[in-house]
C-alpha cells in the first residue's frame, strides 16, 4: 500500500503520469512522464518518502520474521554509499530509457506487463495485482 498510495499521491499532487507500471517483490517498473514537474525530481521524492515509510514499517512490525535480515541488507547498502545516513532501500539510479518511437514504447509496455509472467507469478499479465496490464486489456483506468 505504501508504494501504490505514494504513486497515487505523485499523480495527484506532483503531475506524475503513469503510462505503464508493475510492482514486483524486489523492483518496480514505471513508464512515466510528468505534466509540470521534472520527472527525476518526482522519482527522487517518491523514493525518499517510500524508503523512509517502508523502513519505519519494518522497524515497527514485531511479527516480521525477516526483519533483522532485511534491515542488515539495507544497512549494508547504506554504509556502502556515502550519501546515506543509515539505510538504503532503493538503488541510486533510476535506469531511465527514452521512449523515442511508438514501437519502442510498445516494447517497453509489453516488457513491464510481462514481468510477473516471466517470474512465474501468473499466467497472464492482467492477472497480476500490482500492475497496469489489466487497464490495457479492459480499458479500465490504471491507478
Amino acid at each position: 500500500d505504501i508504494l501504490i498510495d505514494s504513486l497515487r499521491y505523485c499523480q495527484q499532487q506532483k503531475g506524475l503520469v503513469l503510462h505503464a507500471w508493475c510492482i514486483m517483490s524486489n523492483h518496480v517498473h514505471l513508464l512515466a512522464s510528468a505534466h509540470e514537474n521534472n520527472l527525476s525530481d518526482i522519482l527522487r521524492d517518491f523514493k525518499k518518502f517510500t524508503s523512509k515509510q517502508i523502513i519505519t514499517t519494518i522497524l515497527a512490525n514485531e511479527q516480521e520474521s525477516r526483519k533483522a535480515w532485511m534491515l542488515r541488507i539495507f544497512q549494508q547498502a547504506g554504509e556502502a554509499n556515502s550519501r546515506n545516513k543509515t539505510y538504503q532501500f532503493w538503488r541510486q539510479d533510476n535506469g531511465p530509457k527514452e521512449c523515442f518511437s511508438p514501437a519502442f514504447t510498445a516494447q517497453k509496455i509489453d516488457y513491464i506487463h510481462s514481468n510477473p509472467v516471466k517470474a512465474g507469478l501468473v499466467e497472464k499479465p492482467e492477472d497480476y495485482l500490482y500492475r497496469s496490464a489489466k487497464a490495457y486489456r479492459t480499458n479500465e483506468p490504471s491507478s
